[in-house]
Order: structure tokens, then C-alpha cells, then sequence
């Protein structure tokens, strides 16, 4: 599998990465086995992981995620082979949530027993904290860097401005910034006034500040849970309207005429965008996720990928566009 630098880190990682939010929880052992197993048989190397998967599910508290992976990699023997990345700032049991110094702290250390590693590649600030003070978070971030605890620290969830100040924070006082920034990503566009809740979708700002900044962006919840298999009806309803009709049926052109299914024209679409977006692929089976990893064979025209991007563009279908 292909490689790409994460931001200006110097870390490389696999061109596709491994969601693992319902690992050890909705998967069981064996089968999250199977499928890290697989990946990594394929070349994959970078893993997602959180503090707190999967504590909103019954019967769960936080942890699992990060448990499983941990024991597979001890079982294993492969952890300088992966990169993987993990998140603090949602509560679950046993933790307020947030990204005080105390929380930063204490939640690296627990991800780091359950991931039975001496070290995280990637650490994410999940979600934002107006209620810390940012220089107690940077700075936070970038002792545990020093002390050798983390490679480098990523955003999710985080808006453009609220991301920019806090590189610009570190940068003046000699800190390290964030290098990545996860967020939520799919090929249709949400409706004017869609809610997500806490997650924060990947906007034309967020691309233009990664654009000139080097930073790499990552997308979740791409596939949308298989709803493109099931045409544009299917998609949940921030999505509902005729441009992710148009958008679908685009989708649809497209992969028929590479033989190819639309989930796959999905993460080759990722891809190819400017900027790239690095796809966070799932499956429940092997046979999901060897799909999603075909996809790297896939490469889009310039044709396709125009049509892609313009499909409900009014003013492209019209032919007014006002400069």
C-alpha cells in the first residue's frame, strides 16, 4: 500500500487508514483480528483509534477499542510497524472530558496501558474545550511530546479558526501545532443547516487552510454506513434534497463506467481531491474491507473527477457563473 507524509512530521502512513470505533465492542476479538490482520497483510499501517470507544454504546464504558488493538499488538509483535492515533476530550466513565493539562495527562496514560505502547504516533484533540485556557492545552500537547509520549498531535472536531489559533499559539511560543486535522467527510454535501452535533464536517475553509499550510486532512464517516449502495434516498437526512440526488447519480455514472462500486468511487474521489483527503475505511468483514482497499487501483479521469465535483452545481448546469 502507498504512503503519504502526515503533514510536516515526517511520519509516514498508509494511504488508507483503519477506523476502529467498534472494535471490542459491536466486533468481536476474533473478528477485529481478522480484519487488522488483513489490513496490515495489504500494507495498511496507520490505525484510528479514541479514549472513549465505544462508552455510548449499552453495556460499554470507553477503552475497548484501544484494548483490542493493544492486545493484538503485543500478540503480534507489531508495533513499530503501525502508526497509530488516538483522541481524548469526549467524557465517558471515569473521565470529565475536555483538554485541561490534568486530562491531556492522565488520558495519554491510560491510552497508552491499553494500547499496551510506550508511545502514541498521533494524539487528536477530540472535540474543542472553550473552558481551558488554549496555551494550557498547547502546551500540555507539546510536554508530552518532549517527554516522548506522542510523535505528534492532530484536531477533530475543531473549527478552521479555532485550529489556525492554536498553530499560530504554538509557533510563537516554540510548541508543536497541530499536523492533522480529522473530520467528519463524505462525497454528498449537507444541506444548508444540517446538523452533525458535536462533529464538524470538512468545509471549502477547512480545504484552503490545509491547502497552504501542509496540513493533512483525514475524513470519517465517509460510506455513510453503505447508504451509497442504496442510492441517494438511503442517505441520512442532513443529505436530503436534489444536489445529493444529482451527486449520486453521478456516483453511480461514474463507477459503471469503471466497473467499479460507488463506495469504491468514493475513496478514490477522497484521494484525488485538492487537497487529498486520507479516507478512514471500515468493514464488518473481510470482504468489506478488501473492497475498500481495491480501491487504490482506482484512478479517476480528470473528466470524471470534473463531473464528480460539479454534479448540483447550479451554476455549472446553467452556465452562469458571476466573476
Amino acid at each position: 500500500m502507498e504512503k503519504r507524509t502526515l503533514g510536516n512530521t515526517g511520519i509516514e502512513v498508509s494511504a488508507l487508514c483503519l477506523g476502529t470505533d467498534v472494535f471490542g465492542s459491536k466486533r468481536d476479538a476474533a473478528t477485529c483480528n481478522q480484519l487488522m490482520d488483513f489490513f496490515r497483510g495489504k500494507g495498511g499501517t496507520f490505525m484510528d483509534t479514541a479514549n472513549f470507544y465505544a462508552s455510548w454504546l449499552e453495556g460499554f464504558v470507553g477503552g475497548e477499542s484501544e484494548t483490542t488493538i493493544g492486545n493484538w499488538l503485543k500478540d503480534r509483535g507489531c508495533r513499530n510497524e503501525m502508526v497509530i492515533a488516538s483522541k481524548l476530550a469526549f467524557d465517558y466513565p471515569g473521565s470529565p472530558g475536555g483538554l485541561s493539562a490534568k486530562e491531556i495527562e492522565r488520558e495519554c496514560e491510560m491510552s497508552l496501558k491499553r494500547l499496551q505502547t510506550d508511545h502514541l504516533d498521533l494524539y487528536y484533540s477530540h472535540r474543542d474545550d472553550r473552558d481551558t485556557p488554549l496555551e494550557e492545552t498547547m502546551e500540555a500537547f507539546h510536554r508530552l511530546i518532549t517527554a516522548g509520549k506522542v510523535r505528534a498531535i492532530g484536531a477533530s472536531n475543531l473549527t478552521v479558526w479555532r485550529i489556525a489559533e492554536a498553530n499560530l499559539l504554538a509557533q510563537l511560543k516554540g510548541w508543536t501545532g497541530y499536523a492533522a486535522v480529522e473530520q467528519r467527510y463524505t462525497y454528498a454535501r449537507p444541506r444548508y443547516g444540517a446538523s452533525f452535533g458535536p462533529q464538524i464536517f470538512i468545509n471549502d475553509e477547512l480545504k484552503d487552510y490545509a491547502r497552504s499550510n501542509g496540513t493533512t486532512l483525514v475524513g470519517y464517516s465517509m460510506l455513510l454506513a453503505g447508504a451509497y449502495t442504496r442510492g441517494a434516498a438511503a442517505l441520512p437526512p442532513q443529505f436530503s434534497g436534489l444536489d445529493t440526488e444529482k451527486r449520486c447519480a453521478a456516483l453511480s455514472a461514474v463507477a459503471a463506467e469503471l466497473g467499479a462500486s460507488v463506495n469504491q468511487v468514493v475513496i478514490a474521489w477522497f484521494r484525488q481531491s485538492d487537497p487529498p483527503v486520507l479516507p478512514i475505511i471500515a468493514g464488518s468483514s473481510v470482504a468489506q474491507l478488501d473492497e475498500n482497499i481495491q480501491a487504490l487501483d482506482i484512478r479517476l479521469s480528470e473528466a470524471q473527477m470534473t463531473r464528480l465535483n460539479d454534479a448540483g452545481n447550479l451554476e455549472v448546469e446553467t452556465g452562469w457563473i458571476q466573476t
